[in-house]
């Protein structure tokens, strides 16, 4: 099980700085040497849960639908609306959300799985949901509009990101719900979605921020006075905000061993173009 553990967390410690770098690079700059370097991990772990820089970028643009989590009770509408915001608000505070888009963007992997189709098979349940309980047209083909939504969002964020480095997206993306809601819901319904969310993100995150912080500083206090911080702030907060990144699913199935120093036979040619 440590062994497992300790896989998990290099995993994720990976993923996590291939996304900055992503973010920074893109995908052509990106160095395996400066993935490795923000990582603190060596080669061979790396290539024991990646095979190329490619499978790193596929893992990250995969793993970037985790900063959303569509409520499946209440409003489908309401709850796709708010599921486009957490996202809006995650590109501005999260890494694994820019490196993900930027990666889409970019369209390096035309050869694999669809950049934008797991947001658009989202949008398109969530839409087949809303016809299911009378919000959305019977006549609406929900996968049409799932790609005109998420076609839509993605031009929009990126004006945005010109316009004001993303500081006026939710706006933006309300204006987005307003134009494109009355072509696929029933009026009464619209009467009652909220375009700028339901949730005040940053205000969230801020709580959440402060309640880390008083925590951090109950615990430090307790330690300098010798007493369990536990017992004294009682069990932990969970912490609200996006839901996020994954828990190691990127490992690839089956393997429980060692993270090597030295790399697996092949891995340095799969990896042919990333490394510095």
């Amino acid at each position: 099980m440590a062994k497992q553990a300790r896989a998990v967390q290099t995993w994720r410690s990976i993923v996590d700085a291939a996304a900055s770098v992503f973010d920074d690079y893109g995908y052509e700059r990106a160095a395996i040497s400066e993935i490795l370097r923000r990582a603190k991990v060596t080669k061979g772990a790396l290539y024991f849960h990646f095979a190329s820089k490619e499978a790193i970028a596929q893992a990250i643009m995969d793993e970037q639908t985790s900063t959303v989590e569509f409520e499946q009770e209440g409003s489908p509408l309401q709850s796709l609306v708010d599921g486009g915001q957490q996202f809006a608000f995650a590109l501005r505070h999260n890494a694994m959300a820019r490196a993900g888009t930027r990666l889409s963007i970019e369209g390096v992997f035309l050869g694999g799985p669809h950049p934008w189709g797991e947001w658009i098979d989202a949008t398109a349940r969530m839409l087949e949901l809303g016809q299911e309980r009378g919000e959305v047209f019977p006549q609406i083909d929900p996968m049409v509009s799932a790609k005109i939504i998420v076609a839509s969002f993605t031009g929009i964020q990126l004006v945005s990101e010109a316009d004001s480095g993303r500081a006026d997206l939710r706006e933006q993306v309300a204006e987005m719900w307003r134009h494109i809601l009355p072509s696929i819901a029933h009026p009464g319904v619209i009467a009652h979605i909220k375009p700028e969310g339901r949730v005040d993100l940053a205000a969230q995150a801020r709580e959440k921020a402060e309640r880390e912080e008083q925590e951090a500083r109950i615990a430090a206090e307790a330690k300098e006075a010798g007493s369990d911080p536990a017992t004294d702030t009682g069990s932990r907060s969970g912490g609200a905000g996006l839901r996020g990144g994954g828990s190691g699913r990127g490992t690839r199935a089956g393997q429980t061993g060692d993270e090597g120093d030295e790399e697996p036979a092949g891995a340095g040619v799969a990896a042919a173009g990333g490394a510095a």
